[in-house]
């Protein structure tokens, strides 16, 4: 089973999928695998599924959210083994809870709260006019920013899709004060104090340590920061289509779910379109 569970991760990152994907799809997999406990994988059948479905969900208490990833984590497996007869697969469907994000006085105070550290205040800064995803801004070196044109390449982003990302002028003078500190012209933008380059736990971390000077209750993540890029654009009437250039979604369906959040927006359309009946 170790030798099969290997080659499926060495197939995931063949996929390009992302290192987060990769370790979530190869625990399921294993869990999956030690449920049905059969030595041969080939005489795993739908049945065996179907019971491990009913298993998270009724003693597991697993939401549908989870079982959905299930499922596409053995799909994909699945097709790794060449097992036409099990890639299609009844899954739940995936529940679309609305994003976390922070209105523009929590964004202003957990930037200003990170102003004393260079470093620390380029990577949140960043984080909130890219709308970069963390993996994205972990994997992003110095020769993929034009300080000409103010735009960052983004390289393999996910489902190995590249696109350009707009770089407001006011960070991109931050990170170019923050590679003269370092003294580097190239590799990697954001280096941890080791001199590596830095992670998204490193990241995640950071994020997390502003927000808790910062006060703020909600709970924050750096893919927050890119909800609250792409609230904030739609609040300030950018096309939702421009939003998903930047952005980096492959389907308009994926960036809609933001015309649904800002509550703010929403109000000021009815109180401008409500009906007028007794005018």
């Amino acid at each position: 089973m170790t030798d099969v569970i290997t080659k499926f991760r060495n197939y995931l990152m063949g996929e390009k999928k992302s290192m987060n994907t990769v370790k979530t799809y190869v625990s399921i997999v294993k869990n999956f695998l030690d449920f049905v406990n059969n030595e041969n994988i080939e005489e795993i059948n739908m049945e065996d599924i179907e019971r491990y479905k009913e298993y998270l969900s009724v003693n597991k208490n697993m939401s549908k959210q989870t079982i959905y990833i299930t499922m596409k984590a053995l799909q994909s497996f699945f097709k790794f083994l060449k097992r036409e007869d099990l890639i299609k697969l009844n899954t739940p469907k995936r529940s679309r809870k609305l994003p976390t994000y922070l209105n523009e006085m929590e964004m202003s105070l957990i930037l200003e709260k990170s102003r004393e550290n260079l470093r620390d205040h380029v990577i949140l800064m960043t984080l909130a006019f890219t709308g970069l995803r963390v993996s994205e801004l972990v994997s992003l070196n110095v020769e993929d920013i034009d300080f000409y044109e103010n735009i960052i390449h983004v390289k393999s982003g996910k489902g190995d899709k590249d696109r350009i990302v707009v770089l407001d002028s006011g960070v991109l003078n931050l990170i170019k004060e923050y590679l003269k500190g370092e003294k580097r012209l190239t590799g990697p933008v954001f280096i941890s104090k080791k001199k590596v380059r830095i992670t998204t736990t490193q990241i995640e971390r950071i994020v997390k340590k502003y927000v808790r000077m910062a006060g703020i209750n909600k709970k924050v993540t750096p893919h927050t920061f890119r909800h609250t890029f792409a609230t904030t654009l739609l609040r300030n009437g950018a096309d939702i289509r421009f939003i998903q250039q930047l952005l980096g979604h492959s389907s308009i369906a994926t960036t809609q779910i933001y015309t649904h959040v800002d509550e703010n927006a929403l109000k000021d359309v009815y109180m401008k379109a409500k009906p007028k009946y007794l005018s």
